[in-house]
């Protein structure tokens, strides 16, 4: 026997493999399978090249629990170690054997899975101590025993292995004895290596008897070796992928559709992605997609290797080319990383296309599943919203589709506005917007459904693609307002008349939580509603953003903006404009003219003070005009109040309004109610 120290390429690294090299100790059981996985591709390769002209036998790996000797031991059947070997690969910590054996068989030895030379020491993290029994493929090859404790002493002595391979023997810690549980094991075997491309056996099949489940004398082989992805698509059908989705997402609806990835330059890159059904509310996943190195599962945390907006698709993704740590847990980001995003989006961007030329119909129907997938693909990123203005559709409240062009040539000969923008005019909710959405139907205007999570953005992507293009939701003003054209009605009230009515309707609107409202005036046709309540868009569209991004919250602590539009042309509002003037203005006008003249004096003051400061005189005078303009314009305000409350008639188009845009609430929906009994019997 001989004893010795390992050889560390680095400074101290042995202690730092042992406690820190893995986020997660877990971790340590893919990479003892990976290695065992190497060793059974490494003899098929030579076995191949005529290198080694031994019967290869059954090959496969062996992970055998045993809870009371306390170990875990991981066995192949691949080329084995001899002394020498032990010495280079094992004792000489961070020399990768995979890296040297792909560096002479580079053409036909893609399978090795290792490259790292640390894998093996990742077994201390849960280990008092360990060791390897191995005999090399080679012809007179001893057999040999290694064992160390985790200290930098080990012991290398001959064996007694009789066969080909290695056995890699784990005596688990005190506080590691989770992994000398059959179901912990099997676990995290079909967690990282449930595709590796050579059988993994783990205890037995079990079957139900005599009230219990039992043992059988068959092995349970762990992993299917030809995952669907390392299939050519031509030998797929539509079930083998529902089938493979199906495995990897159980209980979840079946996708949409779904790509298939299937590259070797630049880049080598397989792997499916599906488009799963989508809820409206979603949330952007991190593990939707698991990340694959020549079959061995790496992570499902894919950032870098796929643009954001795809985490909402699921499937695998497997590529040798994509640079990983020793723990292969977090990606590093470089060129061959951007090419496969880039390629990826590419080809995501092409099949939804593909999908779209040749089955329209089809793609309409799955366009409220994918929208939002499309809508966050646009906003995210600039390549994919390019390729995506191909297909992405837009819907009107008739439930037809049309493309971005198609929708164009639709709306710009009745919906251009008099500088010659086209107005495309939208709904976000069509129950509660009703009233609006007939309004425009009426006029002829095509009004578009934008009721989902991201529109809010999306319409603001729209028009910034689309030229001379303005996008306002349907509430967001009056018609003629919307889409303004020449020669348009002017509102006929005089001064007083304004006044009048501006109080009039503002003194009776009621208080609504998180609401300002403001009374303005337009002369809408006599058959239009009498008044009409409408939302500032530009207000409505910051705090619809805000409610979904951190750091606006200025614009979402802001009250609801509202315009109480008073149609003048209405025969009601008329009536009432009437009626308010014949008992008012007589009291009112003394009251406006006092203001006018008292105003008017107060520039003067103004004007006629040196270098802008007004005398002791000049101060005392403006304060008391001053005084009396406020007075004079409470005691209007006060004639105009109570006159107010003497007509039910204005409050209950003002609560009509309310109530048709669903703020009408509480102990204001009860006396609107019993207002309306009232006014009926009259």
């Amino acid at each position: 026997m001989t004893t010795g120290k390992i050889g560390v390429t680095t400074e101290n690294i042995f202690p730092v493999i042992k406690k820190f090299l893995y986020s997660d100790h877990e971790i340590f059981l893919r990479e003892l399978v990976s290695n065992a996985v190497d060793a059974t591709q490494k003899l098929r390769t030579l076995s191949s090249f005529g290198e080694y002209k031994g019967e290869l036998g059954e090959l496969d790996v062996r992970v055998t629990v045993d809870k009371e000797a306390g170990t875990l031991t991981v066995s192949d059947r691949g080329i084995g170690m001899d002394a020498a070997d032990i010495d280079k690969y094992i004792n000489q910590i961070a020399f990768s054997g995979a890296e040297e054996f792909l560096a002479k068989y580079k053409d036909t030895a893609n399978s090795i899975i290792g490259h790292f030379g640390l894998g093996f020491y990742s077994a201390f993290m849960v280990s008092k101590k360990v060791e390897i029994n191995s005999l090399s493929y080679r012809e007179g090859a001893e057999p040999v025993r290694w064992s160390c404790d985790g200290s930098p002493e080990y012991s290398l002595e001959k064996g007694d292995r009789t066969e080909r391979g290695t056995d890699i023997v784990l005596y688990i810690d005190d506080d590691s004895r989770e992994f000398l549980e059959q179901a912990r094991i099997d676990t995290l075997l079909r967690k990282y290596c449930r595709f590796l491309p050579v059988p993994v056996i783990s205890g037995k099949e079990q079957e139900w008897k005599d009230g219990a489940m039992v043992d059988t004398d068959r092995d349970r082989v762990i992993n299917a070796t030809e995952p669907q992805w390392m299939k050519k698509p031509s030998e797929l059908t539509d079930e083998d992928y529902l089938k493979f989705y199906r495995e990897l997402y159980p209980g979840q609806d079946d996708p949409l559709f779904w790509i298939h990835l299937n590259v070797d330059y630049p880049f080598n890159l397989t792997g499916i992605l599906f488009f799963p059904k989508i809820k409206n509310n979603f949330e952007v996943t991190k593990n939707r997609i698991q990340l694959y190195c020549n079959q061995v599962y790496v992570t499902d945390s894919v950032e870098g290797v796929v643009p954001d907006f795809m985490m909402l698709l699921q499937g695998v993704i497997d590529s040798p080319d994509i640079p990983l740590n020793v723990s292969r847990s977090y990606l590093q980001a470089d060129t061959a990383v951007k090419k496969i995003s880039s390629y990826i989006t590419k080809k995501v961007s092409s099949r939804l296309d593909d999908l779209f030329k040749t089955d329209r119909k089809e793609f309409e129907q799955k366009w409220p599943d994918i929208r939002i997938f499309i809508e966050y693909g646009m906003l995210t990123d600039e390549k994919f919203c390019d390729a995506a203005l191909k297909f992405t559709l837009l819907e009107d409240t008739d439930h037809k589709f049309y493309t971005l062009d198609e929708y164009k040539t639709l709306v710009e000969p009745s919906q251009t506005d008099k500088d010659g923008d086209i107005v495309y005019l939208y709904t976000t909710d069509p129950v509660a917007q009703y009233n609006y959405i007939r309004a425009a139907n009426d006029r002829g205007y095509n009004v578009l459904l934008m009721d989902g999570q991201l529109d809010s953005h999306f319409v603001g992507l729209l028009e910034h693609k689309a030229e001379k293009t303005r996008l306002v939701r349907v509430d967001s003003d009056v018609l003629d307002n919307l889409i303004r054209r020449e020669g348009s009605r002017s509102v006929d009230l005089t001064a007083t008349q304004r006044n009048i009515l501006t109080t009039l309707f503002s003194s009776q609107t009621p208080e609504v939580d998180k609401a300002m409202f403001v009374v303005s005036f337009e002369a809408l046709a006599p058959t239009d509603q009498p008044i009409v309540i409408t939302q500032n868009e530009y207000m409505r569209r910051m705090k619809d953003m805000a409610a979904m991004q951190p750091g606006m919250n200025f614009y979402g602590d802001m009250p609801d903006s509202y315009t109480l539009v008073v149609n003048t042309s209405h025969p009601l509002v008329e009536k009432l404009r009437d009626a308010a003037t014949e008992a008012l203005a007589s009291k009112v006008e003394p009251l406006e003219k006092t203001v006018e003249d008292d105003n008017a004096a107060i520039e003067k003051l103004r004007a006629e003070a040196k270098d802008g400061k007004l005398d002791a005189e000049a101060e005392q005078r403006t304060s008391e005009l001053t005084a009396a303009v406020a007075a004079a314009r409470d005691e209007q305000t006060k004639l105009i109040k109570e006159y107010a409350t003497t007509q039910p008639v204005a409050r209950q188009l003002i609560d009509l309004a309310l109530l048709g845009n669903g703020l009408l609430r509480g102990r204001d929906l009860s006396a609107f109610i019993a207002r309306s009994v009232e006014l009926i019997g009259k």
